[in-house]
């Protein structure tokens, strides 16, 4: 029987926070603007110039720390962290070292049934680097500054996770949560939620931690997922040969899944930090904590346990709709103009979700309005439409936003609810098949589901479904 190993793992998620300025000048933080238009003197690193903490940084900070059980702490400072990269203008950043923002936090996961507290050792507030474009064809590297000075948070867990499940969970819990506060969209794809996974395995039982890498380069949860797997096995091999997990700096490359070394981590980087001596502390008052604290959003768990109270939906239903603010926000959206909670939250969960699946989209791409989905549930209660019409507009709606009201009207899809017209193709149904109708007549209740059908083919499609039922039972 071979050793049994257990990983080891903390993360380290850096945040771009949703402010519409920099973190120490006016420059605008949008993502996807032509390079280098987004700079000034201060984010390119121009000598004199001064920065200029801005306020809603800190609130921002704040916010994220309340929300997972941090203390503030109340003197803070900034320290300057000395490397040169070529995306560093200034060749230090300004970061927090010696007096975090907060500390001692912790988020609560659940995976697999268990719940388990991810402990957050710290969370600092930093100014982002620029980004190096390399060009093969030239053999040139260019960079661009848009994101020089874009205000960032570090959130440093204790290596508190074991499997590659529980950091998903930690982190779709802290993008939920940072989503709701609004204080970041998280997305992945474009920067603004990374995360270095920090990893080491040790037999099962050991007291002491291996040595750890650090792998960089992960934008997607997949990607974090794959790279947890690939750097734990690599390390258990490198254990079963006998030979020792360098302490290194790691890079993910998924498209070969395999990881390669960047730097070496034994002689430990000495960044020369000191405090930063432009900027003056940051003290924060019990009040302003307070005042903060006052206007957190209701956030996921509050949310579902007032679904459940106030809208009468399930509780797997009101934890999957409350997972995304921004499928919550339709939901309540939805319900205020139609009144018809359960209604909304059948849509959202069943032909929603399978939309989004199909697509391999998340719920925060959905892009049909409230108003729309709140038109469907009515023109479907009202029965105007059937529930297989209402099917084929609603994915219309999904794709494009369309008013459920006016398709139906010019494409003709309303149900007829004219008795008379429908009594007489039930006659001319049941003439053409006599053979179903005397099946049903010897009990077999299946004959019915036939008639049914070439009824509904007859009216095509536009007729209530429980009418034709009722009618034909009448009539045969």
């Amino acid at each position: 029987m071979g050793k049994q190993y257990e990983t080891v793992i903390g993360l380290e998620v850096h945040v771009e926070l949703a402010t519409r300025t920099k973190i120490f000048c006016s420059c605008s933080t949008e993502f996807g603007k032509a390079p280098n238009t987004h700079t000034c003197p201060v984010c390119t690193g121009m000598p004199g110039a001064l920065p200029v903490l801005n306020k809603q940084v800190v609130e921002y900070a704040m916010a994220i720390g309340l929300a997972t059980n941090c203390e503030i702490t109340k003197v803070c400072k900034f320290d300057r962290k000395n490397y040169f990269y070529p995306d560093n203008p200034q060749n230090y950043q300004i970061s927090q070292l010696y007096l975090p923002i907060a500390r001692n936090g912790y988020v609560e996961i659940e995976t697999g049934g268990t719940k388990k507290k991810v402990r957050i050792h710290e969370m600092h507030m930093e100014e982002d680097a620029g980004k190096l474009i390399h060009d093969e064809w030239d053999d040139t590297s260019l960079v661009d500054y848009n994101r020089s000075g874009v205000p960032l948070v570090e959130i440093v867990s204790e290596p508190d996770m074991r499997s590659a499940d529980e950091v998903i969970a930690y982190l779709e819990k802290l993008r939920m949560i940072i989503q709701y506060l609004g204080a970041s969209d998280c997305k992945l794809q474009e920067g603004s939620m990374r995360a270095d996974v920090n990893l080491s395995v040790r037999e099962a039982g050991a007291e002491e931690f291996g040595t750890r890498t650090e792998m960089k380069n992960l934008n997607s949860f997949k990607a974090i997922a794959r790279a947890i797997e690939g750097e734990r096995e690599r390390q258990i091999e490198l254990l079963e040969e006998g030979k020792a997990v360098v302490q290194e700096t790691r890079r993910w490359d998924d498209n070969k899944e395999s990881s390669y070394a960047m730097r070496s981590k034994e002689d430990a980087q000495d960044y020369r930090y000191f405090p930063e001596p432009d900027l003056v502390p940051i003290v924060i008052s019990g009040e302003w904590i307070e005042q903060i604290r006052a206007r957190q959003p209701e956030l996921q768990t509050e949310k579902m346990e007032r679904y459940k109270k106030e809208f009468d939906i399930p509780e797997y239903d009101a934890k999957i709709i409350t997972s995304s603010k921004h499928m919550a926000d339709i939901f309540e959206a939805a319900s205020a103009v139609c009144g018809k909670p359960k209604k909304v939250s059948n849509w959202l969960m069943v032909e929603t979700l399978r939309l989004l699946k199909d697509r391999g989209m998340e719920p925060e791409e959905i892009s049909f309005s409230p108003e729309n989905l709140a038109k469907l549930v009515n023109l479907t209660e009202s029965r105007a439409i059937n529930s297989s019409v209402a099917k084929e507009v609603f994915e219309k709606i999904f794709a494009q936003d369309i008013d459920p009201e006016i398709y139906v009207e010019e494409h003709g899809l309303k149900t007829v609810n004219d008795e008379g017209a429908l009594e007489e193709v039930i006659r001319k149904v049941i003439a053409d098949n006599p053979k179903a109708a005397k099946d049903y007549h010897s009990g077999k209740e299946k004959a019915l589901g036939a008639l049914v059908g070439q009824t509904m083919k007859a009216m095509k499609g536009k007729a209530d479904p429980g009418l034709v039922n009722r009618k034909l039972r009448e009539m045969i």
